[in-house]
């Protein structure tokens, strides 16, 4: 998901009058909000949509779901593929038991010729004899354990290989299913059922509404009355005649000076140099996006 700043273009009003006898100074912006796009990670068809612009939704929730036919056979062959594997995986003491019978067997033999050739009732030749059937059969049985541990680490192997891909397609599986990242409103819907996504396609364009903010630009002289942390007036309105007051707190004020945006309308306010003002402000539903708003900066803050 990219994210981005949504800055519409300032058209401020910036003035160092004071009203009445308050002392009171103004400044005026328009509202902004942090936005986001959220984009899809997969190819495929989208087979639901359920998010629609305007629609307010809560972290989480379902937005749009990609088609995911493929991804699930995907996996199923998977999964076939490492039962498979395991069927190839031998039971390495059931090979090897009938040497084990074989060496037991020939090694109780030679004890016997053992004890024969000591009461003089065996010869040597015998003995020396079943040591060479007993080394060979050792020999062979090193040799197939060795064969057979190396075939099962190999198929163990290709095991976590397979687990791993499985996992990756269950990642897939995942991200099919869009959904909401937080709390907020959709914007813009860029896609509709039935389309076909791609990887980076963008789908929704969503924001926090609840949490504004409103940008400003204030003059040098207007430094020393405002401070991160001050609470400030701010009145909005649709026209002249409804208006609403809110109350904002200064969350941030440029420590560094710039030219007045090429919005403003004359060339000698333009030349004005300025300091960009944020103003976070809770709103209740009123407030939208590229609102204008006058901010009342008190003196006694």
């Amino acid at each position: 998901m990219m994210k981005l700043k949504f800055i519409l273009p300032m058209v401020i009003l910036l003035t160092a009058s004071c009203k009445g006898d308050k002392g009171d100074t103004e400044a005026s912006g328009r509202f902004e909000a942090d936005e986001i796009v959220i984009s899809s990670e997969l190819s495929g068809k989208i087979v639901q949509m359920w998010a629609q612009e305007g629609s307010i939704v809560k972290a989480g929730d379902s937005l749009a779901l990609i088609d995911t036919v493929q991804l699930s056979l995907q996996k199923q062959r998977l999964l076939a593929a490492i039962e498979s594997i395991k069927a190839r995986r031998v039971d390495i003491s059931k090979q090897i038991s009938a040497l084990n019978q074989q060496i037991y067997h020939l090694t109780s033999e030679r004890e016997r010729a053992q004890r024969l050739l000591q009461s003089n009732a065996g010869n040597a030749k015998t003995v020396d004899d079943l040591d060479s059937q007993i080394l060979t059969l050792k020999k062979q049985r090193e040799a197939q354990l060795s064969t057979l541990e190396k075939g099962n680490l190999a198929a163990d192997r290709e095991v976590e290989s397979l687990k791993i891909q499985i996992a990756q397609t269950e990642d897939m599986l995942s991200k099919s299913l869009i959904k909401s990242p937080y709390d907020g409103n959709i914007l813009v819907k860029y896609a509709s059922k039935g389309e076909i996504s791609m990887p980076g396609k963008p789908l929704f364009k969503m924001a926090d509404l609840e949490s504004m903010t409103l940008r400003a630009y204030i003059g040098a002289k207007q430094l020393s009355t405002i401070k991160v942390g001050d609470k400030v007036e701010i009145v909005t309105g649709f026209d002249n005649q409804t208006t609403r007051s809110f109350e904002g707190v200064v969350e941030w004020v440029s420590g560094e000076a710039e030219f007045t945006p090429k919005s403003i309308q004359t060339k000698e306010e333009r030349s004005n140099l300025v300091y960009a003002v944020k103003i976070a402000v809770k709103n209740d539903g009123y407030l939208k996006i590229g609102m204008y708003g006058d901010v009342r900066l008190k003196g006694g803050n």
